[in-house]
């Protein structure tokens, strides 16, 4: 039933409603039954009143302190994640699970968080005096670029995987340039003894279980030891010498060869043209004779006189002076060929005229006069 129905006459409070206490519950007189039941229940209560009274006190406190803790409790399991990191939560010393970005809460001392940045790059550096396959000494400094690619297996699988790296790096780089000449350690092995050591570091991590993801080795410059660095300056220098010789005989050869095969080429295409010139002229010839012969066949006289003439106008072409001794007479003709050839470029025109003329004369010097010709 309710408290206030008909015939209750009181309040749950403990105040009568015929008195003149209407008004609403008293909370101080609330608040003091909660803490005598309080004091009660931890051993206080039976005494006086100036002994109720402190043991009142000190309930009140008491709770008052089991709330604070309560709150600092629950303000404690708030922890953020950044977005460049992953957490791995551990209940009672067990995997639970793994929590993304952003804030989270778990039970303070039930629970574990391992923060871990997964994205940034980290190098180890290492570097130390080593053997080669040809026992000899070098120095060959390395950095090993890396990063967290299992967050589980990080923080789990070995107690300190920084120190498995490093362990791994030095066994790996020993065990490459142990099988390397030196001077392929030193100049141009070096990539592959990278490519090597970045393999045989990812193994070993691979095999304990560490988590880790091996993204660059570099290798710096090696170095020999500092009682023989001379000696071996003078031995990178000959082999940049021998390089630099090697790379100016390929130039020459480079430049020399084409040239040569050009002038071989146009050598065999001159070739090719003076034998189907002369292999043309022959023909021609051959053509013309034929020719010829059919009309000497016809007309001899005619044809021989015509032969004749064309001899002599092929060889007086190719003189500077030409003397005509005519037949009965005292004077000889004298044709100054070199001085009209001076005279411009008509010249040769003028030539084949006056050499024309020639047959003319013969008209009424006679053929035997003109076969007198002096050069």
């Amino acid at each position: 039933m309710a408290w206030n129905e008909p015939g209750k006459d009181k309040d749950p409070w403990g105040g009568g409603r015929g008195g003149k206490n209407d008004g609403p519950p008293d909370l101080d007189e609330a608040f003091r039954k909660l803490q005598d039941k309080l004091n009660g229940m931890f051993g206080g209560g039976s005494g006086g009143s100036g002994q109720s009274n402190n043991s009142g006190a000190f309930g009140g406190l008491f709770v008052i302190a089991i709330v604070i803790a309560l709150v600092i409790y629950g303000l404690a399991g708030f922890y953020q994640v950044d977005a460049k990191e992953r957490a791995v939560v551990l209940q009672f010393g067990a995997f639970k699970e793994i929590k993304d970005p952003g804030l989270n809460w778990n039970a303070p001392f039930i629970n574990k968080v391992f923060k871990v940045d997964v994205t940034t790059e980290k190098q180890y550096p290492s570097r130390g005096l080593m053997l080669t396959q040809d026992e000899s000494i070098v120095e060959l400094p390395i950095t090993v670029q890396y990063n967290v690619s299992d967050v589980q297996a990080y923080v789990l699988n070995v107690r300190d995987p920084e120190v498995s790296l490093r362990h791994a790096a030095d066994s790996a780089l020993r065990h490459v340039v142990g099988s390397t000449n030196l001077n392929q350690a030193l100049s141009d092995g070096r990539q592959r003894v990278a490519a090597e050591v970045k393999q045989r570091i990812q193994n070993y991590l691979d095999s304990y279980g560490a988590g880790i993801l091996v993204r660059e080795v570099n290798i710096q410059e090696g170095r020999p030891p500092e009682e023989v660095r001379a000696a071996f300056d003078d031995v990178i220098k000959a082999k940049e010498d021998e390089e630099r010789l090697k790379n100016q005989a390929q130039a020459y050869s480079n430049e020399v060869i084409p040239q040569a095969r050009g002038r071989a080429q146009r050598m065999l295409e001159e070739a090719e043209a003076y034998r189907a010139e002369v292999v043309a002229r022959a023909e021609g010839e051959s053509d013309r004779f034929v020719k010829l012969l059919e009309e000497y066949k016809r007309a001899p006289d005619v044809m021989r006189e015509r032969l004749y003439i064309e001899a002599m106008e092929r060889v007086m072409g190719a003189t500077s002076k030409v003397m005509v001794d005519v037949q009965g007479g005292n004077n000889m003709l004298y044709l100054p060929l070199d001085r009209l050839v001076q005279q411009g470029a008509t010249a040769p025109t003028n030539t084949q005229t006056i050499i024309r003329e020639v047959p003319r004369a013969q008209e009424s010097v006679g053929s035997t006069s003109i076969r007198r010709e002096i050069r």
